[in-house]
């Protein structure tokens, strides 16, 4: 349990650092771009999330030894891609009663929405991505049984992944 409070803490703050560029981004690309903000979300979220998964793969979770690289990227990327969508969705959702045109004739109020649909985002795509790179990227517990391990959907996914590697070599 003590290792799991230590994870949640370090993926914590790697999250808010991310956050901050996340947050930084958006708003200087909607306050001073005036550009839409699912665009302006999308472009802040793709570079924040760079600097996460560089950051929690190396201080917050540990490669399995059971799957390939390969595969582990794939599951990042799948797993970003629904984080992405769940993101944009919800910072559209926080500005869709609002005039086509806000983001002109409305702007404080547009930015206002737009954080306030952000913050929602964070924490969903927060909750979402612990939960996946916990489950199927982090290598597993020690205290683990055996047999538990075998029969772990991540665990079969990695070993299937060492066999079949689609780019030839097989890492």
């Amino acid at each position: 349990m003590r290792h799991l409070i230590a994870q949640i803490t370090k993926f914590g703050i790697v999250g808010v650092l991310a956050a901050v560029i996340d947050f930084g981004i958006l708003n200087a690309l909607v306050k001073f771009a005036h550009m839409n903000n699912v665009v302006a979300g999308t472009i802040s979220f793709l570079i924040a999330l760079a600097f996460n998964y560089i950051l929690s793969m190396k201080m917050v979770f540990t490669h399995r030894d059971d799957m390939a690289k390969w595969m582990e990227m794939f599951i990042f990327a799948v797993s970003a891609a629904l984080g992405l969508l769940m993101n944009d969705v919800i910072i559209w959702l926080a500005t869709i009663n609002l005039p086509s045109d806000a983001v002109y004739t409305m702007h404080s109020t547009y930015i206002l929405y737009t954080n306030i649909g952000k913050v929602v985002a964070t924490v969903v795509v927060a909750v979402w991505n612990f939960i996946i790179r916990k489950v199927f990227l982090d290598a597993p517990n020690s205290t683990i049984s055996a047999s538990r391990l075998e029969r772990s959907l991540s665990h079969r996914i990695g070993r299937w992944s060492m066999n079949h590697n689609p780019f030839g070599s097989r890492t």
